[in-house]
């Protein structure tokens, strides 16, 4: 009697378990697993919701350090951002009437954006928040991190300037101690050549990307300044 009782619970959990993942989520198996911000709290399974406007943040902190807010996760295929709708909130971006997923390798590290920022077109922006790539451990969905802008990558979008900020977290990670794109290459052989091939090809090999090297924390810095003092003029 008892085996057969701990046949039909383990039969059950098997069956509850696979109609779990029997419609996964935007064609992801295990997409309801990824964590996301303790600070907010999830609406539905396309939309988490905190109680700030995330885009109201200061971009730089006293101590010289920027916050980012994580978008997605290192490692992640699901192309989540900061609603333009409304900035208390991240969604699971659609695209063609579905759920968009990078197909192609995970993001090399945390993606997302820096808060009140907004680089232009004559700056070689294209009006939203900068873009940051965030090296280090993965970190939950809308998290707002402080982190150490390190470099620049120079990439084109379709013939349009789309620069990414590459980063690291400041503090509690192997990163937490890089400061520029030499140490970082010095230290950690080939990271800087991964971030570059992997947004070059993400879109596939006609996306319309393409690479233009890296620039160092004093670029990057400059064109943080300017989209953060752009953004205060606009408001």
């Amino acid at each position: 009697m008892t085996k057969t009782l701990m046949l039909t619970g383990a039969a059950c959990l098997a069956l509850m378990t696979t109609m779990a993942h029997a419609e996964p989520l935007g064609g992801l198996a295990f997409s309801e697993t990824t964590p996301h911000s303790a600070a907010m709290t999830q609406k539905d399974d396309f939309t988490i919701v905190g109680t700030d406007d995330l885009m109201e943040l200061t971009a730089i902190n006293e101590d010289g350090t920027v916050r980012a807010i994580v978008e997605i996760p290192t490692g992640t295929s699901a192309k989540w951002e900061v609603s333009k709708d409304d900035p208390k909130a991240v969604y699971w971006e659609y695209k063609n009437d579905k759920p968009r997923v990078v197909n192609y390798l995970g993001y090399p590290g945390n993606y997302g954006a820096i808060p009140g920022t907004a680089l232009p077109k004559e700056l070689g922006g294209d009006g939203d928040p900068l873009d940051v790539i965030v090296l280090g451990q993965a970190v939950p969905r809308g998290e707002v991190v402080d982190v150490r802008v390190i470099g620049v990558l120079k990439m084109l979008d379709g013939g349009e300037q789309d620069d990414k900020l590459i980063a690291v977290l400041a503090k509690d990670s192997p990163f937490a101690h890089i400061e520029s794109m030499a140490q970082l290459d010095a230290e950690y052989p080939g990271v800087s050549q991964i971030i570059d091939l992997w947004f070059a090809n993400y879109k596939g090999p006609d996306g319309g990307m393409e690479g233009k090297g890296f620039e160092d924390a004093a670029t990057a810095r400059t064109v943080l300044e300017a989209a953060a003092a752009n953004f205060e003029a606009g408001r």
